[in-house]
């Protein structure tokens, strides 16, 4: 692995929360005349670099998009290669991410039963094992939808008014945060989408409301922690207003 280069970038800048929306697999596998799965296979190593890489540069979340509430629509076969590949990664990975003092997330609707109970069980043991540590929030976006998080914020609510638990009059952008599926997690500062499409795909409607997007042209498999700071450089660039002048 050559050195990371970090001489253009601000430290003190960091962004605290960056969003990964890891496309492009299906093409590199087609560049390369194999399997749709073998591009999803090849981005784990993608996703752990990059995860090493913010780490490295000391950034505290990190959330990358695994599976989407869309993908359900995908062939039979390409989704039981991922459930079961979600559930591998986290055999392979999760000690030493525990190790790296990395805590583990997992944002989506987790009680859907297409999801094997095998999976749900790794992923809730990953979240156990990893809740007190404190260098790295690796969110994984999996069974994950914008639009789903919110209506599922929106009936928690309701659920808590009608219980008399809730006054509607009380419930602000605070409250309603709290109500999300990962309720500590900052907003994001920085969202990249690799492979040069320009969509944002239903990730983190509510946590990118004033985030800037960067569009590599990287295919997600070669997407390494080096793309990551480069796109963190890009970012540092951009003055960001909140609506300011």
């Amino acid at each position: 692995m050559a050195e990371l280069d970090t001489t253009r970038l601000d430290t003190e800048r960091i962004p605290r929360h960056v969003g990964v929306i890891m496309d492009g697999n299906g093409r590199w596998a087609n560049q390369r005349g194999l399997e749709r799965t073998a591009g999803h296979a090849a981005g784990e190593a993608a996703l752990y670099d990059t995860a090493l890489g913010a780490l490295d540069i000391g950034l505290e979340w990190l959330t990358v998009f695994t599976f989407s509430t869309e993908n359900w629509s995908r062939s039979a076969e390409e989704v039981q290669f991922l459930m079961l590949f979600n559930e591998d990664l986290l055999g392979r990975r999760r000690d030493d991410l525990h190790e790296r003092g990395v805590r583990m997330h997992f944002a989506g609707d987790l009680d859907d039963p297409r999801i094997p109970q095998s999976n749900k069980d790794n992923m809730r043991e990953a979240m156990e094992l990893t809740a007190s540590n404190e260098k790295l929030n690796l969110v994984f976006g999996f069974n994950y939808g914008g639009r789903s998080e919110l209506v599922r914020a929106a009936a928690a609510i309701a659920r808590r008014s009608v219980a008399g638990e809730l006054n509607p009059d009380d419930v602000d952008a605070d409250v309603f945060a709290s109500h999300l599926a990962v309720p500590d997690m900052p907003d994001a500062d920085l969202i990249i989408r690799t492979s040069g499409e320009q969509r944002i795909s239903n990730f983190l409607l509510w946590q990118s409301a004033y985030a800037e997007y960067v569009f590599p042209e990287i295919l997600w498999p070669d997407f390494r922690r080096q793309d990551l700071v480069d796109c963190i450089v890009e970012y540092q660039a951009r003055r960001r207003r909140f609506g300011r002048a």
